[in-house]
């Protein structure tokens, strides 16, 4: 059976989306909090590799304050991944993982391309 993961931020109107689409379907999935719960550089590196990108910052909110105070576009992959552990508010939202692929449910139809 496949497992489904949303990491969520419940604040965020396409996160809540996601979520309440996935319960709409009565698709079984899980979602990790995580800008509550904790998550390594590995976890990160994983979520690149699932996302199929290669660009630390296709995941990344760049119109956030903090994206611009942190000078983040001037940083290492390994920097970045480093500051999101505690900056978890940069990171895009929500982002779908469906086994070993992911999405970043923006548009949401990306969502549901991923559920075929």
């Amino acid at each position: 059976m496949q497992e489904i993961i949303v990491w969520h931020n419940p604040r965020c109107s396409k996160s809540r989306d996601a979520v309440k689409y996935l319960e709409e379907q009565n698709v079984p999935h899980r979602t990790f909090l995580y800008m509550k719960e904790e998550f390594t550089s590995n976890d990160i590196k994983k979520v690149m590799k699932q996302l199929g990108i290669n660009d630390i910052n296709e995941m990344l909110r760049p119109t956030e304050d903090l994206y611009k105070s942190l000078d983040i576009k001037n940083k290492s992959e390994d920097e970045i991944i480093n500051l999101l552990l505690t900056n978890t508010k940069l990171i895009q939202r929500p982002i779908i993982i469906k086994d070993d692929k992911a999405v970043i449910s923006r548009p949401f139809e990306k969502l549901i391309d991923l559920l075929k």
